[in-house]
């Protein structure tokens, strides 16, 4: 009986519309605000559909355990974590293997932008907790990150952004939501970049796709990729646009009170 009402959901109807109304090329909703948590060197709050994601910097600053320190570069020390409450079933708050993997590729791609070589023997730590989680998290977690580092004033080459691509109901769909992501030929590909150099930094496939497929997957990720660089950019010019605000009314408020 499960599999016979599987059979018959359709993902994206005749006129291109998905189960949530959204086109086969359209993003879901994304917001980002920076500088939201002050202790930090530079930090970030996401919101990418349904996931809701807070990140923050600390550093260049001194590598310990000393010994995993580098006399060459900088090392990137990023931690990707989901809160117990994230998902709907109770998720052990102890770091699963998701995580720890999860940890490892978004840090490898958030290396190839910043300019680790300046800081020889030092760390650059950032921490990402997902508050909510409903799909395409591990990129939504690198989307908020790269903003958190241009915050703190890391030099990099490039900002880091994407989305997911992939297939439900035998279409190529961008940016899946958990629905999609359980479709019975569901195919997943989350893929991050740096948007004016083009270089992938990220890329995993869970899935099969024909070569045909694929290359439209990719056309359509480089596309949405550049929609949620201009998010990006236009959450960092925000905040210094609001904080030159607050510092003219600020300053206008102690004028008039001398």
């Amino acid at each position: 009986m499960g599999k016979k009402k599987e059979e018959q959901i359709i993902y994206v109807d005749s006129k291109g519309k998905r189960l949530d109304g959204r086109k086969v090329d359209e993003l879901r909703p994304i917001k980002i605000t920076a500088g939201v948590i002050p202790r930090a060197d530079g930090s970030a709050y996401l919101e990418w559909g349904q996931n809701k994601v807070f990140a923050a910097v600390y550093g260049p600053r001194e590598c310990l355990p000393k010994h995993t320190a580098s006399p060459y570069k900088a090392v990137i020390k990023f931690v990707y974590r989901m809160a117990a409450f994230s998902v709907p079933d109770r998720k052990n708050p102890k770091p699963g293997r998701r995580e720890v993997e999860i940890s490892k590729v978004c840090g490898e791609a958030l290396e190839r932008a910043i300019f680790v070589e300046k800081f020889p023997n030092t760390s650059i730590d950032v921490t990402v907790e997902i508050v909510d989680s409903n799909a395409g998290s591990r990129i939504a977690a690198l989307t908020a990150a790269s903003v958190a580092l241009a915050d703190a004033g890391i030099p990099m080459r490039d900002m880091v952004c994407g989305t997911s691509v992939g297939k439900a109901g035998g279409k190529i769909i961008v940016d899946l939501d958990k629905d999609e992501e359980d479709a019975s030929d569901a195919v997943d590909i989350p893929i991050a970049m740096l948007p004016n150099s083009k270089e992938v930094v990220l890329l995993q496939l869970d899935g099969v796709l024909t070569r045909k497929e694929w290359d439209e997957a990719y056309k359509m990720a480089e596309v949405s990729a550049m929609k949620v660089y201009e998010v990006q950019k236009q959450a960092l010019k925000a905040k210094y646009i609001n904080g030159e605000a607050d510092a003219n009314k600020a300053e206008k408020k102690g004028v008039e009170e001398k």
